[in-house]
């Protein structure tokens, strides 16, 4: 396997291709996640690896302008998962649950190209949004299972503190 390509990101923000030899966007960023190009982000003054960081910055960019995947209910799931018990098994989940998906959609593409042919691409994309929708609601369902829990108790713990108590003031 060859090795990834790098991308330096600059103190003044900006990204080099270093195999193109120029300035790239975000934009350009998700063109290589969408051909599976592999590479690697470097911060040029630190030498750290801020490929997830930018590929952060590539999603949030891609959930503001136009149709968002992300419901804001699963965003906030998200960010209760982190430092929690679960951090791991919501992280697994994710992104096996990603990977089945993205398996189905390619079997389903292929079972249609040999079958009924080039023309049943839009047939295949709507089923893919259908499977889209149905993963979501799961996820959300899980979500709300695994998080409703603890949201209960902290709002049974907190309808339980005595409310006539002062308040201390420094």
């Amino acid at each position: 396997m060859s090795e990834p390509r790098v991308i330096k990101k600059y103190p003044n923000r900006r990204l080099y291709d270093t195999v193109e030899s120029r300035y790239i966007t975000l934009a350009d960023i998700r063109r290589l996640v969408v051909e599976r190009v592999d590479f690697v982000v470097i911060d040029k003054k630190s030498q750290a690896d801020i490929t997830r960081a930018i590929l952060l910055q590539v999603i949030a960019e891609q959930e503001h302008s136009g149709d968002p995947v992300l419901s804001r209910d699963f965003l906030s799931q998200v960010i209760r998962s982190y430092g929690g018990q679960l951090q791991g098994v919501v992280a697994s989940y994710l992104e096996q649950s990603l990977r089945l998906f993205g398996a189905q959609q390619r079997e389903v593409r292929e079972r249609v190209r040999q079958f009924a042919g080039p023309e049943a691409t839009e047939a295949v994309a709507q089923l893919a949004q259908k499977n889209h929708q149905r993963w979501r609601t799961l996820q959300d369902d899980i979500f709300r299972t695994l998080f409703g829990n603890q949201n209960r108790a902290r709002e049974r713990d907190e309808e339980e503190r005595p409310r006539d108590l002062p308040t201390q003031r420094p």
